[in-house]
């Protein structure tokens, strides 16, 4: 049977698997080894699998993964996030709708030391949320702005997704942190503007809250100012070759642990569950890994990613009309599996397609993590609405009528990448040539 087609059975096999609630790192690692056995042999399939694993899972460079998960939890169960949101909130909060940008601002600094969406999306459902209901805001702006605010998770660093996409793609992860700096922000710029026209629009989706005096805001800054240090001392590291992206992960990890020990929010039991949630989390994403790069050898060998990238290049259509089907289809398969395991099955085989039509590297990863995000906040596999919802236990169909208006921000930040594609490259280039 020819290579190719036998490629497309795998696929559609394992696609099948997944459809079962079949482990997704270990479908992708099990149809990977049956692939290859056939294409191959089974003693080439028996070789490889243990190469594969031991490679993907002893690699230096997937350090970086449980260290800034660590940083993230750590920061989560310490409850920095609730003293952002809390300074926001007397900076912002007098204004109509100002507890929801409260919300973005305060999610845009927590993000800066956490690179977990989930954690992100469940410390505001616990922290913001509750407020927003005390001063009688609308479920529906209040859930919806919390569920859209992990989507930052996807562009600002350190963000879990382009530490995977920079490992999957062989792309440098400092690079892609500084691709993603500016459209995170720009985007966060965006649900503000969204927050208030709408609230300008119907007042009473979000009342106004109590003005603070002066010497209160600024005494709330303190709060802010350490977790903008580590991120600065983070990027900044990147930007002047002072440390690889690992090393910047040990050292952000070591300073939120020393920051919340000195303001004593982090106690043994707070500690113990950092680390337990992070070794889940961790062995989950390192696993996906491991489970895509057997599935990658056997889709080496049949020359998909070739024949894609051939088949995209040919295609009679303007380049960016193929680039928005690529992102319909991650957006599609995203649907039926969860976002992330899609990206690490799909991205291997489009990525030199999007490369070969001329595109930027940076570029591409970061409209494919753009394209993630949207697909964790549409439905049926919305993680980030699921997530609020099991916290809140408000009605699903509430928070995706909160969600819709911010989808605004997230195709008009793809659209301005299409136009610009200088947002993403511009800080790598200038930084990091």
């Amino acid at each position: 049977m020819d290579e190719t087609i036998v490629g497309i059975i795998v696929l559609f096999v394992l696609l099948g698997v997944f459809l079962t609630g079949f482990e997704m790192a270990f479908a992708m690692g099990l149809v990977g080894f049956v692939g290859y056995a056939m294409l191959v042999s089974f003693a080439g399939a028996a070789d490889i699998v243990g190469k594969v694993f031991f490679e993907s899972l002893s690699s230096y460079g997937l350090t970086v993964i449980p260290l800034f998960i660590l940083m993230g939890q750590v920061a989560f169960n310490a409850g920095i996030a609730k003293g952002l949101y809390d300074s926001a909130n007397k900076f912002m909060g007098h204004v109509p709708g100002g507890l929801a940008i409260a919300t973005v601002a305060g999610a845009s600094a927590f993000k800066a030391i956490c690179g977990s969406v989930a954690a992100t999306v469940a410390t505001f459902a616990s922290v913001a949320v509750p407020e927003m209901d005390r001063y009688g805001y609308s479920k529906k702006l209040s859930t919806g702005v919390v569920a859209i605010v992990g989507t930052l998770g996807g562009l600002i660093p350190p963000s879990v997704i382009l530490i995977i996409l920079g490992l999957v793609t062989q792309q440098s992860i400092g690079k892609l942190f500084l691709a993603g700096l500016i459209p995170g922000l720009i985007m966060a710029v965006f649900f503000v503007g969204i927050i208030i026209v709408w609230c300008r629009i119907n007042p009473s989706l979000g009342p106004k809250s109590e003005k603070y005096p002066m010497k209160e805001k600024i005494n709330s800054l303190y709060a802010v100012i350490w977790p903008i240090v580590i991120f600065f001392v983070i990027i900044g590291g990147f930007m002047v070759g002072l440390f690889t992206p690992t090393e910047a992960g040990s050292i952000g990890a070591f300073a939120v642990i020393v920051f919340t020990l000195l303001k004593r929010d982090l106690n043994f039991e707070k500690f113990k569950k950092s680390l337990a949630e992070s070794l889940r989390t961790s062995c989950m994403v390192l696993m996906l890994v491991a489970g895509s790069a057997m599935l990658g050898a056997c889709i080496i060998v049949t020359n998909i990613p070739i024949l894609a990238a051939d088949w995209a290049a040919h295609l009679p259509l303007h380049r960016h009309l193929i680039m928005i089907l690529i992102c319909l289809i991650y957006l599609i398969g995203g649907s039926f599996i969860d976002d992330l395991a899609f990206m690490i099955l799909a991205t291997p085989i489009f990525f030199p397609a999007i490369i070969k039509l001329g595109y930027d590297p940076m570029w591409a990863a970061i409209m494919i993590s753009v394209t993630v995000m949207i697909g964790g906040v549409i439905p049926p596999v919305a993680m980030c609405v699921f997530i609020v919802k099991n916290i809140t236990k408000v009605p699903i169909g509430t928070i995706y009528s909160g969600v819709y208006p911010f989808l605004i921000a997230l195709f008009l930040i793809a659209a301005l990448l299409f136009i610009f594609p200088q947002i993403a490259t511009f800080l790598p280039n200038l930084f990091m040539k």
